[in-house]
């Protein structure tokens, strides 16, 4: 037994080794290049490395290979397994244009040497046959899918080349990488700029696009574009969409709105693409956005009324639409939407680092910043060096590079005031608010804390309130597209993978052009239960489940079970240095397959599960603890073990204690006494949880790169420095202290 695992080990090692012949001179050649990535992609093709992904995760494989299939001129297979990719990333060919330049350039590549015609005639013949192939829903994505940047492209390529200098052998890795930069370089330069005409032409023939300067009552300018389909050529309902991420996804919003037969409006947020405005982000689109429906509404195109959807800020713009509703917008889809001071940029009251990249990501020029945004090793680098520094919070953005004075206003607004009230509907004004809405996220959006704060809030002051929601297994960007087959790298069941798109537009037809009620809104909430590929339909949240189970922080050593209220009182002590910033990751092996990482966290499980579960709705409960601070930012994971070993994370939450009970009044701790800390806003869920498994409670303390760092003087945390941290924090959790963990019974 022990040879065979030493043989594997050295099998394995080998592998890792294993070097490919790869001239230098190809770095410096071009000629040499071209002849020599061929046969590099080739040999990669054969690799276990890339063999053992066809089992392990089967779409990265199909990824992999039909990249290095092109790469190896082998254009006709590429074809083929970019088309089995596209089936297992989606149902229902919603995944049917993605990746679409690639197919566009092997699809010229193969009619070039068939046909014998130069590339040129090839593309545009190759072109032009695929795209009247592809359906309306599809073709609304192509001009963003072949809109390459070139200039990066070529960047990567320059790296990968540049570690290859004055060696004559390049690992798999490194080759792997290679082959992919080479791809994207070589297809988007032979690509642009004729694709972007060719596109350009196609949406001519279908689409009338106009781009209009609108000027606000107080002297502002908003850039909108307007797309109809040719043949609609009586006034149609305008659907509209709020969009500060100024670019190609502005005509991308206005054809999809144009294909399901109605008038698309995309309108820009002050200070991008044609406005000289100062760029606020969230601050004016109550005020802005009323002007805008109320121009809209009036133009010949218009049947008066008015639709709103988008995802993410653009589902946050609904909301600030209806805080002042104008009489034309009849219906509201906010998808995904950012809850502005409750979940972004502070959740729970704790500020992300995030926020700076984000906002250079929107300010940084009249569009977006794709560079900037999308170079996660500087911003990594940035945050690291923040953390390692010991400095306040408010120095991220020096540390940066470039002070920012939206990052600074933010963080003088540590609670939720009137600097995020005024921006969104906030208490009774939600009273007013009487127009149907239909709202989307999932269990994995960054931003459902927020989408279902607004859901909560209009409940809570409007009785009457026509407002439906639908939930599933979906991300940020699921929730506001389709369901990807996968999801955090596992399977989603098949009832879920459906065209969030299809609802939206269905829904749409319902309120404005009096159709059907859209199939899966059989009330108000509509949810997914994971793991038993079935949907439930119940009134309230609160309907998601029936009953509870309260999992208490004590050792199973000290309890038959961790359900069974403590006979006894006690705690756990934990301590945590806020000096320490080169503490390594710890990790809590749970199975012989898997384990958690519990790096500032105390582990609690639980014995194993005698019968299935239906874990439905988000966890809640209170954590009783006594610390020798004044303040601290504790989080909480809740994770299965499957009964396969793997771990599944249900759900998270994290709350700076101070505004545990009230997010707009910091209520400080007293050192010594016991504390509660209530457990609101945690991540929803709603999953079936087999026979065999057990739970895993991790709690503990916030202390990362990518969230503040509250050191508990009480002082305003983004001015507390390493200097603040004192003694280490020792906090006792207390084994009264509890998560009820909602459960849903037939």
């Amino acid at each position: 037994m022990k040879i065979r695992i030493l043989l594997a080990l050295i099998f394995a090692n080998l592998v890792q080794a294993q070097k490919f012949y790869f001239p230098k001179t190809a770095v410096t050649d071009s000629v040499v290049l071209e002849k020599k990535m061929p046969l590099l992609a080739s040999k990669l093709m054969t690799q276990p490395q890339l063999l053992k992904l066809k089992k392990t995760s089967s779409i990265t494989f199909s990824d992999n290979l039909f990249r290095l299939q092109m790469v190896a001129k082998d254009y006709k297979k590429s074809i083929v397994t970019l088309s089995e990719y596209r089936s297992e990333f989606a149902d229902h060919n919603m995944a049917g244009n993605k990746f679409i330049a690639y197919e566009f350039y092997s699809l010229a590549k193969l009619a070039e040497e068939k046909e014998k015609i130069p590339f040129h005639d090839a593309l545009e013949k190759s072109f032009n046959k695929k795209y009247e192939s592809l359906p309306d829903q599809l073709i609304t994505k192509v001009n963003t899918a072949v809109d390459g940047d070139v200039i990066a492209a070529r960047k990567l390529l320059k790296e990968s080349l540049d570690k290859q200098k004055d060696k004559d052998s390049i690992d798999y890795s490194s080759a792997l990488a290679l082959c992919k930069n080479y791809l994207n370089y070589k297809t988007y330069s032979s690509l642009k700029p004729q694709i972007m005409q060719l596109v350009e032409a196609k949406d001519k023939e279908k689409f009338i696009i106009e781009t209009k300067d609108l000027k606000t009552k107080n002297g502002n300018t908003l850039t909108i574009t307007i797309v109809r389909k040719k043949e609609n050529t009586s006034p149609l309902p305008v659907i509209l969409t709020n969009n500060i991420y100024a670019g190609p996804f502005d005509a991308y919003f206005g054809k999809r709105a144009a294909v399901y037969n109605y008038v698309g409006a995309v309108v820009n947020t002050r200070g991008k693409r044609n406005s000289s405005d100062e760029n606020n982000p969230f601050e004016h689109e109550s005020q802005d956005i009323y002007e805008v429906i109320d121009w809209v509404s009036k133009q010949p195109w218009s049947n008066g009324k008015v639709g709103m959807i988008g995802g993410s800020y653009l589902g946050f713009s609904q909301w600030a639409a209806v805080k002042k509703l104008h009489p034309a917008l009849k219906t509201i889809v906010p998808q995904v939407a950012v809850g502005i001071g409750i979940d972004y940029p502070a959740q729970n009251n704790i500020f992300m680092s995030y926020m700076l990249q984000w906002i250079n990501y929107v300010t940084n020029n009249k569009l977006t910043d794709e560079a900037d945004f999308n170079n996660a090793k500087k911003w990594d680098s940035i945050n690291t060096a923040w953390y390692k520094s010991g400095k306040s919070f408010r120095a991220l953005d020096t540390i940066s590079g470039k002070p920012n004075k939206i990052f600074q206003r933010w963080l003088d607004h540590p609670g939720y005031d009137e600097n995020w009230q005024k921006m969104v509907p906030y208490k009774e004004d939600f009273a007013n608010i009487n127009i149907p809405i239909l709202t989307t996220t999932g269990y994995y959006d960054d931003d459902q804390i927020g989408a279902l704060s607004y859901f909560k809030a209009h409940h809570q002051y409007n009785k009457n309130a026509n407002h439906y929601l639908v939930i599933g297994p979906y991300d940020h960007g699921g929730a506001q597209s389709f369901g990807f087959t996968y999801v955090a790298g596992r399977p989603i069941d098949p009832a879920a993978r459906i065209s969030i798109d299809d609802l939206a537009f269905s829904w749409f037809d319902y309120i404005l052009k009096n159709g059907k009620k859209p199939e899966i809104l059989k009330d108000r909430i509509n949810f997914q239960v994971m793991n038993t590929n079935t949907w439930k339909h119940v009134p309230t949240l609160e309907n998601m489940h029936n009953s509870t189970i309260k999992f208490y922080l004590q050792d199973r050593k000290d309890a038959s079970s961790v359900f069974n209220q403590p006979a006894k009182k006690s705690f756990t002590e934990q301590t945590v240095d806020f000096k320490n910033r080169d503490q390594k990751d710890t990790y809590h092996q749970v199975s012989k397959t898997d384990s958690v990482k519990t790096t500032n966290s105390v582990y609690f499980e639980s014995e194993v599960l005698n019968k299935d579960l239906i874990i439905s709705g988000n966890p809640g409960g209170f954590f009783n603890v006594s610390i020798n601070k004044k303040d601290f930012d504790t989080d909480m994971y809740l994770y299965q073990i499957q009964p396969d070993g793997k771990t599944f994370l249900l759900s998270t939450h994290i709350v700076r204690a101070s505004y545990a009970k009230d997010n707009a009044v910091r209520q400080l701790l007293e050192p010594g006494k016991i504390e509660q800390i209530p457990i609101k806003n945690s991540i929803f869920i709603s999953k079936k949880i087999e026979k065999g498994s057990k739970l895993v409670l991790l709690v503990g303390v916030n202390k990362t790169p990518s969230w503040q760092i509250n050191y508990g003087t009480g002082k305003d945390v983004s001015d507390e420095t390493i200097k603040d941290a004192g003694e280490p924090l020792k906090i006792k959790w207390y084994n009264d202290s509890y998560v009820e963990i909602p459960i849903y019974q037939e």
